[in-house]
């Protein structure tokens, strides 16, 4: 990765507040500076980190406050297009300076272009050499970003931002749609950053793992983390526990309060009693009997007021502590009706060549609960793949065959309908399932009481993930073969986690294509399969073998 070139390469914003256009405030004097180095900016989906990186970079106006950058800046974001006519070269930005260094080497001496090329005499090596690193190699200047795949776009792009050497450089979940070899070129990438300010917003445990710090935005304020995703991790639990013992004790010293209200409560009713028991039998004169009810409704306030405030005292601390801990519950669901007997076929392929991608004439026999993973590059065929195996796409020759109850989350979840809320979605891909069965399993998804019927239209991305995946796994008949699509894409942190503790309680056949090594290894798979131009089975070492040879 080109190295920055400016010492005071820096990064900050000071009162930083933004609203949307509906309204929705998402920072309100927000503070932060980013350090030279490389740092990981994380969060739950909807916490705002790429509109911090749009306002940083200056693609969004803050509606009060300053962005201060020092340097140049460049910035990916999440979502890339280009024009498919559009040349490499052109691409890259060196389209004018190449054809100066022609016109220059071909005898042509005019003051422009030398003003054109200034110092950079080696921009087309430069260009080579970036391309090569990021495993383009292949891709010459002269061809058009229509013959890429959609991986090889997003490296393109990171490649022209490198290529101007910038001093401060925003990333926005870059390896979303990249396969597992594009993403390790990505990795070394930033593995190679030594100075000047990288901010990369990721979900990518891998890629996170490469950073020098994180930065964990939640509820529009920054927390700040050494180390990478494992360190974050553990400084995490730490905390969380720390945080739980705080809520504990709140808890009890709620209760206690409580205890003691009641006890002054029952005290002063007792001496209030007495008190006018005895001027009864003293047959006091009514001006000293109402003084002493006077008296005694006073102290009986004082004592009352005194408990009063220690209670509110008290669960102010709770709400305090409790703010501390974080929503990021797992998922338990028993799914009995899912188990696949192990002599059980679930699944073959008999020659089979799919409408689209590079595979032909791929067998293959499934039995049992396996856990297989589908990996390879980019446009290989394994969404074409598991869509054949579905039925929603005829092969192009040979044949697929399933022979158990299937299920199939796909990319863009769009299994929901939106004007239904979570349990009639719920129930409509569960008939003969009880409303009162269908809340109790949504709950344990996390949707308890009342919000298993809020609309799915309304949900946020990870609630949305999480009744899709509630949909697929309660269906009926249970699906004992479960196909998901790229899952980990566009989950944040804790949504992943919530998916693997899902995925453990599943006890049929699990088809996953993607590209999220260490989600793969967490779900337990037990056969590797590589997609190219034949269905390769391999092992999880020879799938680091192939992304880092001499790693594994």
């Amino acid at each position: 990765m080109s190295q920055p070139t400016t010492p005071a390469a820096s990064l900050s914003c000071s009162a930083l507040a933004f609203r949307h256009p509906d309204g929705t405030q998402v920072f309100d004097g927000l503070s932060l500076s980013f350090g030279r180095g490389r740092t990981g900016l994380v969060g739950t989906n909807g916490s705002g980190k790429s509109t911090l990186l749009r306002l940083l970079a200056g693609r969004l106006r803050p509606s009060s406050g300053s962005v201060t950058v020092d340097g140049h800046l460049a910035y990916l974001p999440q979502n890339i297009t280009l024009d498919r006519d559009l040349r490499v070269e052109d691409a890259l930005g060196i389209t004018e300076r190449r054809a100066a260094l022609r016109a220059i080497e071909a005898g042509d001496v005019s003051e422009q272009h030398f003003e054109t090329v200034g110092d950079d005499w080696d921009v087309e090596e430069r260009a080579l050499a970036t391309l090569g690193s990021l495993g383009l190699g292949d891709v010459g200047l002269d061809r058009t970003a229509g013959e890429l795949s959609g991986g090889e776009t997003v490296l393109l792009r990171l490649a022209a931002l490198l290529l101007e050497r910038p001093d401060v450089l925003l990333l926005d979940e870059p390896t979303n749609n990249l396969d597992v070899f594009a993403r390790r070129r990505l990795y070394d990438a930033v593995d190679s950053w030594r100075s000047g300010v990288l901010v990369v917003v990721s979900h990518d445990r891998d890629l996170l793992e490469r950073v020098d710090r994180i930065a964990d935005l939640r509820a529009g304020t920054v927390s700040w983390y050494g180390g990478g995703w494992s360190a974050y991790e553990e400084a995490l639990a730490t905390q969380q526990e720390a945080a739980g013992r705080m809520v504990r004790a709140a808890e009890s010293d709620v209760r206690r309060q409580k205890r003691e209200l009641e006890e002054a409560q029952i005290k002063v009713a007792r001496r209030q009693r007495h008190n006018k028991k005895m001027d009864a039998q003293r047959r006091a004169p009514k001006i000293v009997a109402g003084g002493h009810k006077r008296s005694s409704q006073e102290a009986a306030g004082k004592l009352r007021g005194l408990h009063e405030d220690r209670l509110q005292e008290a669960r102010e601390r709770l709400d305090t502590a409790a703010e501390a801990v974080r929503d990021d519950a797992e998922i338990h669901v028993r799914l009995p009706a899912t188990a696949v007997p192990a002599g059980r076929t679930v699944l073959t392929l008999d020659g089979l060549t799919p409408r689209f991608g590079s595979l032909r004439d791929a067998g293959l026999h499934v039995q049992g609960p396996e856990r297989i993973a589908l990996i390879g590059r980019n446009g290989a065929g394994k969404t074409t793949l598991l869509r054949t195996l579905t039925g929603e796409l005829a092969p192009a020759e040979g044949e697929a065959r399933t022979f158990v109850p299937l299920r199939f989350l796909p990319q863009r979840l769009d299994v929901l309908d939106d004007e239904l809320s979570i349990a009639a979605n719920v129930g409509r891909m569960a008939p003969g399932t009880t409303d009162n069965e269908i809340r109790a399993q949504l709950a344990r998804f996390l949707f308890k009481g009342a919000r298993a019927e809020q609309q799915a239209g309304t949900l946020s991305g990870g609630e949305r993930f999480r009744a899709t995946l509630a949909a697929t796994m309660l269906a009926t008949p249970a699906p004992q073969l479960l196909m998901l699509d790229e899952p980990t894409n566009n989950l944040d942190l804790a949504s992943v986690r919530q998916l693997t503790s899902a995925l453990a309680s599943y006890e049929g056949t699990l088809v996953i294509a993607g590209h999220d090594l260490p989600f793969l290894e967490s779900v337990g798979i037990t056969r590797w399969l590589l997609v190219g131009e034949e269905l390769t089975e391999t092992t999880l070492d020879e799938v680091r073998e192939l992304l880092d040879p001499g790693a594994a």
